[in-house]
């Protein structure tokens, strides 16, 4: 007996396939027919919807969202009970459940709410990010304010429900309300919502470097605008000096499960098929090209990512660029490998601070043996900003006026403005890029004087003379998610000689929103639902939920929003375009 089987029987045993007596012309399709006077409706359907919604609900889990439960039914009393405490939406205070009998638009002041068999009191909280909800038949009501405010809802419908209720609910699931299946319902939510819940408090520790990260935002420092630099020196060889003391480090760190990559995001091709450690190194290529320089390229390894990286590495057998890799095997001192050594299966798997990271160069001996071939400042690539430019300009200040330290930042979208040296304060609207030069020497000092050592406050804070650069917010692009990836992997963006460069034909001056739904999470969902990249040139928002399907040669247009029902397959023709439009099936775009 297969999964499936299984799955379905379970679904049979709580009768969720009994509908009602009538069976509304949009439900038809989630049933197979009419049988002693009775809508029978397809567990296959009902199956495939909860999947659905569960996960939606994951997703928001993962971030945090907010739930709504709502239930005015007693026999279902003692199931929400269970599921709102185990999921944290009980408030002691009040003694209540946060589960409304409505009021979403008007809910900044406390009101009262009699139900059938007792009264529920809350006052004024924030808006939930989802609503699930029961019985569908008495919550009309609260699935239209819902859709007034854009709050999506999560539903057991019945064979009878309205058009105008069925179309305002996201994530329906097609089910007779049994106290069974409520049961098993409710029972799946709870887990789910639980295992993402564990998942984020397991990715806690390597959220250190993003902790470590905002505090260095929070120093007091003097930012200069990057078009207040001085210019590289006319002399050739003046500059290819300057290059002879720099250094580039990557940390090559895994990426997160939930794209599920098994390697690190460097080994994912973004744009023109090239992959952030290949526009690093082509930078590189480009600058000890054009200058006769080299600048060597350390990847710092946090755990089991090297077989990815070096796939990447093997296209360049014939390259100049010096790369090597930093790895600590676990309970061993970090130590320095060349691309033909053969690599431990066992590496440490916590993640490096940049205290961390500077010992590390320390006691593997690569700080002294990059020291002793006259370098004197390190790039540190902390984020997976496919954005970072190896910019000489910067290094030339940072040498001229014996600097330190320095942190590249960017304003962020709602700050622009014509930028003067200032000083970075907690409300400073400017974004760490994580991107840091440091002084060699500077470091070498800090480590022999044990200052790295159990400190508190931001590395950048151990150091002497510490700046900030405002580079432009172009060298700002993240890969946190597909929804980034399908902006690189589109003609919004070329590359060249390693630098990201956004089409200059976009008036826009902003990149397109886009908010791809839980079926696109993943990398491998993400590139199998696409035959090639949609065109999003003229593109300002696109939303995607459900199970939709990109054919090639698509544009996209204006403000898009594309819905599959719940259950059904959207396939987008190919060669379509698509503009200021809400397409739910393909009715809505061949039309």
């Amino acid at each position: 007996m297969t999964l499936h089987s299984v799955l379905i029987q379970k679904l049979l045993s709580t009768n969720a396939q009994l509908g009602r007596r009538t069976a509304a012309h949009h439900l038809k399709e989630y049933t197979y027919g009419m049988r002693n006077k009775m809508a029978i409706i397809d567990s296959d359907k009902t199956l495939i919807c909860m999947r659905s919604a569960l996960n939606f609900m994951a997703s928001l889990a993962r971030h945090n969202g907010r739930f709504m439960f709502i239930n005015t039914n007693p026999l279902f009393d003692d199931i929400f009970h269970l599921m709102t405490t185990r999921v944290g939406s009980y408030s002691p205070s009040t003694n209540s459940l946060w589960r409304t009998g409505g009021f979403l638009t008007n809910s900044y002041s406390p009101k009262k709410f009699r139900s059938r068999n007792k009264k529920l009191v809350f006052g004024p909280t924030q808006p939930p990010d989802c609503i699930f909800i029961l019985d569908t038949d008495s919550k009309s009501s609260v699935i239209n304010e819902a859709h007034n405010l854009n709050i999506p809802v999560v539903a057991v419908v019945d064979s009878s429900m309205p058009l105008h209720s069925f179309s305002r609910v996201a994530y329906p699931v097609p089910a007779n309300p049994s106290v069974q299946f409520v049961y098993t319902f409710c029972n799946l939510v709870t887990k789910t919502i639980l295992l993402e819940k564990a998942k984020n408090r397991l990715k806690e520790p390597a959220a250190a470097p993003k902790i470590q990260a905002a505090k260095a935002e929070k120093i007091d420092l003097t930012v200069f605008p990057y078009d207040s630099l001085p210019p590289l020196p006319q002399d050739i060889e003046e500059t290819k000096k300057l290059l002879e003391k720099l250094v580039v480090l990557k940390l090559d760190a895994a990426s997160p499960r939930d794209m599920g990559l098994e390697g690190p995001k460097s080994a994912v091709s973004i744009c023109n098929g090239l992959t952030f450690l290949d526009l690093i190194i082509n930078q590189i290529q480009t600058l000890e090209s054009k200058y006769g320089c080299k600048v060597p390229l350390l990847l710092l390894n946090k755990d089991d990512t090297h077989v990815n990286t070096l796939k990447v590495l093997e296209k360049y057998p014939e390259s100049t660029v010096d790369v090597q890799r930093i790895k600590q095997g676990e309970g061993e001192v970090p130590e320095l490998e060349s691309l033909g050594r053969h690599y431990s299966k066992e590496e440490v798997k916590h993640p490096f601070d940049n205290g961390d990271m500077f010992h590390s160069l320390m006691t593997s001996g690569t700080l002294d043996s990059l020291m002793s071939q006259g370098k004197e400042y390190i790039l540190v690539i902390n984020k997976d900003n496919v954005a970072t430019v190896i910019d000489p300009n910067i290094l030339n200040h940072l040498v001229t006026n014996n600097i330190e330290c320095c942190m590249e930042v960017t304003p962020s979208n709602s700050f622009r403005s014509n930028l003067t040296p200032m000083n970075i304060k907690e409300n400073s609207k400017l974004i760490d890029t994580t991107n840091m030069w440091v002084s060699l020497s500077a470091i070498k000092r800090l480590v022999d004087t044990h200052k790295l050592k159990h400190q508190e406050s931001s590395v950048s804070k151990l150091f002497d003379k510490v700046i900030g650069v405002s580079v432009p917010e172009a060298r700002f692009l993240p890969l946190d998610a597909t929804s980034d990836l399908l902006l690189l992997q589109s003609d919004l963006y070329t590359c060249k000689e390693g630098v990201l460069i956004r089409n200059p034909a976009r008036i826009n001056p902003l990149n397109p929103v886009i908010d791809l739904g839980p079926e696109f999470q993943k990398v491998g969902d993400f590139e199998g639902r696409f035959k090639s990249i949609p065109s999003i040139f003229g593109l300002d928002s696109l939303t995607v939920r459900g199970d939709v399907w990109f054919g090639a040669n698509i544009t996209l247009k204006g403000q898009v929003v594309i819905t599959a029902k719940p259950g059904l397959r959207l396939e987008i023709p190919d060669g379509l375009v698509i503009e200021n439009k809400e397409v739910n099936c393909l009715a809505d775009i061949q039309g």
